[in-house]
């Protein structure tokens, strides 16, 4: 059965309540009176929402210019709004030139012993763990990297920015919602719990008496 996907609703106002997930995206890392790590996640440019749409986040809208909402292959359900670029850009708080976002909102926090142990315990595998990180687009860029390397999850120490930041989230190309994160609440206690799972953990540092990675046992 096909099922018609409904056309974009135009939005010519930019205080349109409909697209209040996305306005005034430039003031900070999250909406005015909410706490840190909350709030939809934002993200920028097709590649980006073409991930978010085949991850586990559940979409609530997306926002473009004409030609780029109507281009996605949004499930039933998503709200879908276009604007000129002049409105666009009121919405939102500056020039977007990737053409669209997405709003989703976020997953409830994993369980920590199952995403430590994953869906095999008898199965190695291989976790990034960030300490006091708290610049948004390093965070993207390992978490990128760390896809390409085949990292199963990401886990956090409590004082690490919101690694679903839009930033963050933009320049790991939209790779950061397809890993598994967590926070290690108690940290350093964290690694012992890591270790008491029979992880082994190698810290990287750029200190020039440190052990090269390469010589590193596997």
């Amino acid at each position: 059965m096909i099922v018609a996907v409904p056309a974009p609703e135009l939005i010519t106002d930019p205080g349109d309540e409909r697209v209040a997930d996305f306005r005034d995206l430039h003031a900070g890392d999250r909406p005015a009176g909410t706490a840190r790590g909350t709030g939809p996640v934002i993200v920028e440019g097709v590649p980006a929402v073409e991930r978010l749409l085949a991850s586990p986040y559940p979409v609530r809208a997306v926002f473009g210019i004409p030609g780029r909402v109507s281009a996605l292959d949004l499930p039933p359900g998503v709200a879908a709004y276009e604007a000129d670029k002049w409105v666009l850009s009121e919405v939102i708080g500056f020039r977007l030139t990737r053409g669209v976002l997405a709003s989703a909102d976020r997953l409830p926090a994993p369980d920590l012993d199952a995403l430590i142990s994953g869906p095999d315990p008898a199965a190695p595998r291989r976790l990034a763990v960030l300490e006091g990180l708290n610049d948004h687009e390093n965070i993207g860029s390992i978490a990128r990297s760390a896809v390409a390397l085949g990292i199963d999850a990401l886990l956090l120490d409590p004082h690490c920015a919101d690694p679903l930041y839009r930033r963050c989230v933009r320049v790991s190309m939209g790779h950061v919602l397809t890993l598994p994160i967590a926070v290690l609440g108690d940290w350093p206690g964290g690694l012992d719990r890591l270790h008491d799972a029979g992880y082994r953990t190698v810290a990287l540092t750029p200190a020039e008496d440190a052990v090269d990675l390469t010589d590193v046992d596997p």
